[in-house]
């Protein structure tokens, strides 16, 4: 019996030691598993995270204030102060792809032009081509065959940028008026690729004058003058001729240059530019400085002149003088013009011909010019405001 009591006491120990040893064990392997897990580590509240960085925005390009000036004109006569380029008007292209300047007068207002300009940064640029040839009659065919040929095409090249090259200018000026046949368009385009190569090389620049394409009275597109938009890859300015529009059907002064023709331009070319995925920063708005007599006999006037007669019409788009009414853009129009380009990408404004030009306040080259400025100003105004 004792025996029995004894080992009954035993089991009950051992029962009771190995309980408390396996809840040991158990209660050790939770702690182990508590401390093994990893914590997971804590992380800044939204508000406290680094902002990604923003792209800066693309600076914008200057825009360019661009003047024809014709090879007669006193170089000394010419505000380069407001002009970003003066464009020389005109070497004449012959068939054989060669090019002639008026005689040593022409070359000696080239050559005093270039060191006019250049004190002021203005970069002098030269135009071949223009309406009529001082051997006769329209430079069409003269410019038409010297780059229908291969050889000549390539002549005529060589001969522009040698000009630029020892005259230390800044590029060249292409006024081919006007192509009118498929042939025609092709064949400058060619011109225009192969004298770009040349130029760019010797970093130049390199322009081309176009007819505005529209016609003013009905608005519509004009097809008798043709261009391959691929043509204007090549080129760093397209300055558009929106003016002359006074022949398009019967003789009318007052078609020579009005707001409404003008919107139809700048809509056509930034259409074209659009489509054919373009930068429009090349497009170029061209305005008249000169009048339109109503009667077609007259001779056209100089802006300056209508000014000589009466202050009061800078402000104004009609005039009579002598008797005789003209037709002619005001500083009012044209810093509409100007801020129609600027508003819809255009790089900037071209003028015919800045020897047309009144002098001091009612000066049309100072009344694009501010009208530039103030864009430019707001833009500016407007990055600075985004950046807040």
């Amino acid at each position: 019996m004792k025996k029995r009591k004894l080992l009954f006491m035993f089991v009950i120990m051992m029962t009771f030691a190995g309980g408390f040893t396996a809840g040991v064990l158990f209660s050790n392997n939770k702690e182990s598993q508590k401390t093994s897990t990893p914590k997971k580590t804590a992380q800044a509240p939204a508000s406290q995270k680094e902002p990604k960085a923003k792209t800066p925005p693309k600076p914008e390009q200057p825009k360019v204030l661009m003047g024809y000036v014709q090879e007669f004109r006193d170089p000394n006569s010419v505000d380069y102060s407001k002009l970003t380029h003066v464009i020389f008007s005109f070497a004449h292209p012959t068939k054989d792809g060669r090019i002639l300047l008026n005689g040593d007068t022409a070359l000696n207002n080239l050559q005093t032009m270039v060191q006019l300009a250049h004190k002021h940064d203005t970069k002098v640029i030269l135009a071949v081509g223009g309406w009529f040839h001082m051997n006769g009659g329209e430079t069409y065919g003269y410019f038409k065959e010297a780059i229908a040929n291969p050889a000549s095409r390539t002549t005529l090249v060589n001969e522009l940028s040698a000009i630029a090259e020892r005259e230390n200018l800044d590029g060249i000026d292409i006024d081919f008026e006007h192509p009118r046949s498929n042939a025609d368009a092709l064949q400058l385009s060619g011109f225009t690729k192969e004298l770009s190569q040349k130029l760019h090389a010797q970093n130049k620049e390199l322009s081309i004058a176009v007819y505005s394409k529209i016609h003013s009275v009905t608005g519509t597109e004009v097809n008798a003058v043709l261009f391959e938009p691929s043509m204007f890859n090549y080129v760093d300015h397209v300055n558009i001729m929106a003016y002359d529009g006074q022949w398009d059907g019967g003789y009318d002064a007052s078609n020579l240059s009005p707001y409404p023709f003008t919107e139809n331009i700048v809509h056509y070319w930034t259409g074209l530019f659009e489509k054919q995925g373009l930068p429009k920063e090349k497009l170029v708005l061209g305005v008249p400085f000169y009048a339109q007599p109503e009667n077609e006999s007259a001779k056209q006037l100089s802006y300056a002149a209508i000014v000589n007669n009466n202050p009061e019409n800078a402000w104004r788009d009609v005039a009579v003088v002598n008797g005789m009414t003209y037709h002619y853009n005001g500083r009012n129009t044209m810093q509409r013009k100007t801020k129609l380009a600027l508003d819809n990408g255009f790089g900037g404004m071209m003028l015919w011909e800045a020897g047309h030009d009144a002098a001091g306040g009612a000066s049309l080259t100072g009344a694009i010019s501010e009208a530039i400025q103030q864009q430019q100003d707001l833009n500016k105004s407007t990055a600075r405001s985004s950046k807040k």
